[in-house]
């Protein structure tokens, strides 16, 4: 009996509990990222209902979360983001909020009824979840604990101590926190969603946090040929074997060389590829007029343009009354910059156009790079061309 309660049934060693006890947090991981965020909040993919039910199971087990608010969090987080009505963005309550008590905001949020209700559509409703699931979250905590301690031993206090830390730290303080304050941006989103990191494996892929919002419906979260997210690599094996169907992921750029002709499919891919387009204006654009204007500028208008580069290039930015000012007053010294900055708004306005009016998309676009051509600037007559190419990805 005290060998039973020292070692458990499993009598590991100490290696293999670590093993173990990463394997059962990544299984956690893996539940969180394919069928709460994935599956449930975007419908980004469909899941065989024995591995639908497998991952449920295995989140009330060892999280205690329940479907529906988990999906109505974070689609409101998409709704709302960095506003003051986002459950969680450390742009409003501050990264060290996030970091330290991340899971005290979801669970404030998870009491917001109205969140509940508009946000928590589509979400499962059966038997199960009403009399078990959703009814005593609790339990499948308590369950766990003890098949930790049936397992494992008393050693198993800790392994389920670290299992219910591996949510609120990964997911509520790394994710929502850090995947909007640090890291790389692929994508300029309105929101100030990062990159934490190219490969994502430890937090199942949720690393490529700017890429998931610049197209929140895919079911890939990786863009580039160098990030790597391994939980597209476990859904792909679940659609290999018949256990999952993608429905949607991001669709890669497409140029066609000595295309010169702008056409729909020219404006559905500019519409499509839009935070690409940003980011790419503010490096193929913004920074070499801003470095060339500084090379004439004196020293009180080269300090400003090095200021300002940030305000022209970045749209997740609110001006406040000074930043704008600044911004005013740096233009003013450079007509250069007056210029782009005013093309890139030109440009911005082309997503305001009803899809329905595509003519008017069309002929926008067009005059758009004509206007940007007749310039002067290399630059931005570069870019125009580079526009140009853009069309759809064939089938």
């Amino acid at each position: 009996m005290m060998n039973f309660l020292i070692n458990g049934l499993l009598h590991l060693s100490w290696w293999e509990l670590v093993g173990m006890t990463l394997l059962l947090t990544h299984i956690t991981i893996a539940s969180v990222t394919i069928y709460l965020h994935r599956h449930q909040s975007h419908n980004a993919l469909k899941l065989h209902p024995v591995v639908s039910h497998f991952f449920r199971f295995w989140l009330w087990l060892t999280t205690g979360m329940v479907t529906r608010q988990w999906v109505a969090i974070h689609r409101k987080h998409h709704a709302k983001c960095e506003t003051k009505d986002d459950p969680h963005s450390p742009q409003v309550f501050g990264i060290r909020k996030l970091l330290l008590q991340g899971s005290e905001l979801y669970r404030t949020e998870a009491k917001n009824q109205e969140t509940l209700e508009k946000y928590g559509q589509g979400t499962p409703d059966d038997w199960i979840e009403r009399n078990l699931y959703s009814r005593y979250p609790a339990l499948g905590i308590g369950l766990m604990l003890l098949i930790d301690v049936a397992l494992f031993g008393v050693i198993g206090i800790t392994v389920f101590a670290i299992q219910m830390l591996w949510i609120p730290i990964w997911a509520a303080g790394v994710i929502n926190g850090i995947g909007h304050f640090w890291g790389y941006r692929n994508f300029e989103t309105t929101d100030a969603s990062r990159n934490i990191s190219p490969w994502g494996v430890l937090i199942g892929g949720e690393e490529l946090h700017n890429n998931h919002h610049a197209h929140p419906h895919s079911a890939r979260l990786s863009n580039k040929w160098w990030e790597f997210d391994i939980g597209w690599f476990y859904i792909r094996v679940l659609e290999l074997s018949g256990l999952a169907r993608v429905k949607k992921i991001a669709a890669k750029i497409h140029m066609v060389e000595g295309k010169h002709l702008i056409d729909v499919e020219t404006v559905r891919a500019v519409i499509r590829h839009r935070f690409h387009i940003m980011k790419l204006y503010g490096r193929k654009v913004i920074k070499p007029v801003v470095r060339h204007e500084r090379r004439s500028a004196d020293n009180y208008a080269s300090k400003l343009f090095r200021r300002v580069r940030k305000l022209m290039t970045r749209e997740d930015i609110q001006l406040d009354g000074t930043a704008m000012q600044t911004l005013q007053d740096a233009l003013k010294q450079s007509k250069a910059l007056e210029t782009v900055y005013h093309f890139k708004q030109q440009l911005k306005e082309l997503w305001q156009y009803s899809a329905s009016n595509q003519a008017k998309r069309v002929e926008r676009l067009q005059q758009w790079c004509v206007d940007a051509e007749k310039t002067g600037i290399q630059a931005l007559q570069e870019f125009a061309a580079y526009l140009r190419r853009y069309t759809l990805q064939p089938a």
